[in-house]
């Protein structure tokens, strides 16, 4: 799969994909993303790609000529189609469904926002716009980088272990159960105040027993209650369309039973 991500700032999304399983994928070829410097299709000796905006105001406003610019030279660099998506609080929410769709497509190209955004001509040359979230941030590369990390996860090759994907939370709905590893136990000393308040003494944190038990289906069961009480808990409108088997569904409604 192929991205291009054009930016005034290609130093911000550059250095991430250096490291980390998205460098390794970049390395081996699984993924194909090239960094886009908006000033390089600039005509002007000063670079300058933004403007003040018609009729007033305060900020600056991307220029749609640059961009034109670039899109035309990354389709004709790609030799196909690129569907072209723009990071914009006016988008729609980006989520783990919508970033397995946007896997589907074979060359993504994100246009990172600055300064009071773009021209709205622009707009004539993408096909969807995208919020990572209901805040406002300084630019648009990083949620290009979220959309980047997420997309390419879905991408065969580039997560070593593809039934962490296939397990990951929200892939079915369902927030992730605990996870521990060795040791068994942990000393936790906590500050001055936590020590004064209990002696003086450590505390110490176990795992939980059934997942030392060699148990497997005492542990499939353990986690499945675990992931539903703390989907339960902390994103109770995630259960509205998630997609439980038949021991879930039991397990759900002993928990909602439990709580009245």
């Amino acid at each position: 799969m192929t991205f291009d991500i054009v930016t005034i700032f290609p130093a911000m999304i550059e250095q991430p994909l250096a490291a980390g399983i998205l460098g390794r994928a970049i390395e081996r070829g699984t993924l194909d993303v090239k960094v886009r410097d908006l000033r390089e299709f600039a005509t002007d000796r000063h670079r300058v790609v933004d403007d003040v905006p018609y009729g007033g105001g305060p900020g600056m406003v991307l220029k749609a000529e640059p961009i034109f610019r670039a899109l035309d030279a990354i389709e004709l660099d790609r030799g196909a189609p690129v569907r072209v998506i723009m990071t914009s609080p006016q988008g729609r929410r980006f989520t783990h469904d919508e970033a397995q769709r946007l896997s589907r497509f074979e060359h993504l190209a994100v246009l990172c926002g600055r300064y009071e955004g773009f021209d709205d001509r622009i707009r004539e040359r993408v096909a969807e716009e995208v919020s990572i979230g209901d805040y406002v941030l300084t630019g648009g590369e990083l949620p290009a980088l979220v959309i980047l990390d997420a997309v390419a996860r879905f991408i065969p090759g580039v997560v070593g272990d593809e039934q962490s994907v296939a397990e990951d939370s929200f892939n079915r709905g369902l927030l992730d159960f605990p996870q521990y590893t060795r040791p068994a136990e942990v000393k936790m000393a906590g500050s001055r105040n936590a020590r004064a308040s209990a002696g003086g003494s450590e505390r110490v944190l176990t795992v939980p027993d059934v997942l030392l038990s060699g148990n497997h289906g005492e542990i499939r069961r353990w986690r499945k209650r675990e992931a539903l009480t703390r989907t339960l808990d902390r994103r109770p409108d995630l259960l509205a369309d998630a997609k439980l088997d038949d021991e879930e569904e039991a397990i759900l409604k002993e928990l909602r039973h439990e709580r009245d």
